[in-house]
């Protein structure tokens, strides 16, 4: 039997955008991937709304925690680094000591935590994140994936 690869879907505070991908991938593809998320700078908690955009698709993401990356540095063997947002594509090393990854990917997707209005219209933001996210795993998963 063939190990899981380790995919890591990384942004800056990882409260919102790479936890709802964890929970994607996971629910998706855990027969052939260990799915992790960290942030650079990360928050303290989950935004709600993520937790609940995820919820109404039938995925429970409230037990997941933000992390920073530290915890995989050097400690855990990254297969997929998955880049969400901006500032962490700039910022990020091209190389990690100890945590060799096999491909990197740039996915930029906007911050719904940036949308202002009605909760409504903050909800629609997280959905269309959601959206966009289970998009381009399902396209990674049928195209790029050995």
């Amino acid at each position: 039997m063939q190990n899981k690869q380790n995919v890591l879907f990384l942004c800056n505070d990882n409260t919102a955008r790479s936890q709802m991908a964890e929970g994607l991938l996971r629910h998706t593809a855990s027969n052939r991937f260990e799915s992790l998320s960290a942030g650079l700078d990360p928050e303290m908690q989950l935004h709600p709304f993520a937790i609940k955009v995820m919820e109404e698709i039938g995925i429970d993401i409230s037990s997941q925690k933000p992390k920073g990356v530290d915890i995989y540095l050097g400690k855990t063997m990254i297969h997929y680094l998955m880049i969400l947002c901006d500032k962490t594509q700039s910022t990020c090393p091209r190389v990690w000591p100890g945590t060799p990854f096999q491909k990197r990917y740039y996915w930029p997707v906007n911050n719904p935590e940036d949308i202002t209005g009605t909760t409504e219209e903050k909800m629609v933001a997280y959905r269309n994140v959601r959206e966009e996210l289970k998009e381009k795993i399902s396209s990674w998963l049928s195209n790029e994936v050995d």
